[in-house]
């Protein structure tokens, strides 16, 4: 999977995309070129966020998946995810 491009959705929705650079035995992501897909429920408008060379906590990863940037136009409406939450055992 190094080189290249993931798709990550975060533990609290965030949805994170870049290029894999690194990783080790826990699932931390090294991540170059990396930008933050922002959706809202008020605007059709994606908010894109540059962030740059990336560490994701590996314990804050619930999906990952490969993707191709040059079909995702990342215009379309999409409601955000609500975080996640680990439910409770009693």
């Amino acid at each position: 999977w190094k080189d290249k491009p993931l798709c990550i959705i975060m533990s609290d929705g965030r949805m994170i995309l870049g290029t894999l650079e690194g990783h080790d035995q826990v699932q931390n992501l090294i991540l170059k070129d990396t930008q933050e897909r922002v959706y809202s429920e008020d605007s059709q408008d994606v908010e894109i966020i540059d962030l740059g060379l990336y560490v994701v906590r590996g314990d804050n990863v619930c999906i990952i998946g490969e993707y191709d940037g040059s079909s995702w136009d990342g215009q379309s409406n999409v409601a955000p995810l609500p975080p996640l939450q680990q439910q409770q055992q009693y």
